[in-house]
């Protein structure tokens, strides 16, 4: 059974900083691009950023670009994002997703094979 668990959300005052982390099991974490995806009350969930299996493309969002980034541990079979400068609009669900395919780059929620269950970042202003 595939189980992507993310960990690392929590309350941070704006220009704090988190660490996400996804963990998965069940799978061969390096056959997949691996993507951040969020999603704030009353909206759709949208693209964070994604990295491809082997770790050698990233993509980011234009909200995030210079303040996230992500990277991964094969040998752990982990994803991360490592989130600065944090403002307020970043409150969200971060959800962790896995495409099946070393491309990241078009990650979408439709290209999505698996997702973990999402942990919150609350940013307070």
């Amino acid at each position: 059974q595939v189980q992507l668990v993310e960990s690392g959300g929590g309350l941070v005052q704006a220009g704090g900083s988190l660490r996400l982390s996804c963990a998965g099991s069940g799978l061969i974490l390096r056959r997949y691009a691996m993507g951040w995806f969020r999603q704030a009350p009353g909206k759709e969930r949208e693209f964070v950023a994604a990295i491809s299996g082997s770790g050698g493309s990233t993509y980011y969002a234009d909200a995030v670009k210079g303040r996230f980034t992500i990277s991964r541990d094969n040998a752990k079979n982990t994803v991360y994002l490592q989130m600065n400068s944090l403002k307020p609009e970043d409150t969200a669900v971060y959800y962790c997703a896995a495409a099946l395919g070393d491309t990241a780059q078009g990650m979408d929620v439709y290209g999505v094979d698996y997702w973990g269950k999402g942990t919150l970042v609350t940013v307070s202003s």
